[in-house]
Parts: structure tokens; sequence; C-alpha cells
């Protein structure tokens, strides 16, 4: 019995070992990582800007956290970034909404001109299905069949099948009203930003 104790001890004092040396094994390679997976975070949103932006010579003027109640009373947060050009021409903004598709999280980053009306999009994480929601990368673009791009999100976008005006992703309504949904909080969250008040005042004195 004594023999039994003996080696049960022994079994988990080198468990523990190795759970610890696993464990600082594990801590020493995050950190090793950490730093690249954020440079590589910030390179793909700097890349995404310009993108949505439809310019490559900006730059991020202003950084702005909104936050807004959505449909169901939930509190969400949206970053948008005030956008200039290197003259320091007010350019519009870049909003990063996110809502829930088909298959988890739908985030996207959506650009807005001065007026309101989408510059570009591209999606920065979802969970969709490949080969059907994961087309929203592409569906939605200029000159494809839910083409966004140049609209005004002030009457919010919908689906034609719930009588509104872009064209569903082919088998994946639910993924297509989740984006679409993404969009019109994004440019929510822009308008109520002080930049989006300035852009409209100086826009209207241009005219």
């Amino acid at each position: 019995m004594k023999k039994l104790e003996s080696s049960l001890t022994n079994m988990v004092l080198v468990l523990t070992g190795v759970a610890v040396i696993m464990g600082g094994i594990l801590a020493f390679v995050n950190h090793l990582t950490e730093e690249p997976i954020t440079a590589q975070k910030e390179k793909a949103l700097a890349d995404g800007i310009k993108t949505v932006m439809a310019c490559k010579d900006l730059v991020v003027a202003k950084t702005d956290e909104v936050k807004q109640n959505d449909d169901k009373g939930k509190e969400l947060t949206y970053t948008v970034y005030e956008i200039q050009d290197s003259k320091g021409n007010d350019l519009g903004a870049a909003v990063e909404s996110s809502t829930l598709g088909f298959g988890g999280a739908l985030k996207v980053l959506v650009g807005f001109d001065l007026e309101g009306k989408i510059l570009g999009y591209t999606l920065l994480e979802h969970a969709e299905t490949p080969g059907l929601g994961a087309k929203a990368d592409k569906w939605f673009q200029k000159g494809q069949k839910g083409d966004i791009i140049g609209k005004d999100p002030q009457e919010p976008l919908t689906v034609s099948k719930d009588g509104g005006q872009v064209d569903a992703i082919t088998a994946s309504t639910i993924t297509s009203r989740a984006f679409l949904l993404a969009v019109n909080n994004a440019y929510k969250a822009y308008k109520v930003t002080p930049a989006a008040d300035a852009e409209t005042s100086a826009t209207k004195q241009v005219k």
C-alpha cells in the first residue's frame, strides 16, 4: 500500500512538473508571436482602409469609438477612422462594424465619402460557409450581383427578398442580411460622429 502511495505521489509530481514546463514554453512562444501577430493585424487594417476608401494616399486623422444599441437593446462598439488625404483634405471615414452571420461573427470595414455614400468594403473576419456565405467578400462589390458601392444607407439597405434593393447571395440569405445590417450599423455610427457633422457642413458650403 505504501508503495502505491509513493508511486502515485511521484506521478503527481512528474505531471505537475511537466505542466509547469509546458506552461512556461507556451507563454514564451506566445510572447514571441504576439508582436508579429499584432503587426500583421495592423497592416491588414491599414491595407483594408486604403481599399475601402478607394485611395492609397491617405492618413487616419482621428479614431473614434462609438457605442450604440442594436435592435435588441444590446450595446455595440464601432470604430470610426476619420480619413484625410496627404494635404489634409477630408475624404470621409472607414468604420469597423460587426454582427452575427450564419456561422458566427461577421466583421466588416466600410468606407464612406463625405456625403455618406459607400466607397468600398472588406471583410475583416467571418465564419461563414466556404463557397456560400464566404462569397460576401466579392458579392457586394462594384459590378457584382449585389453591388452596394455608391449607395447611400440613409435608407437602410435590405435584400430584395425582404422588399429591398440588394440581391442576396444565392442560398445565403441569412449571411446577406447580416452583412447589410453590419453596413447599415456602420453608417449610423459614422453619422453620429462630430466628423460627419463637420463634413456635411463643408459639403453644403461647397454646393
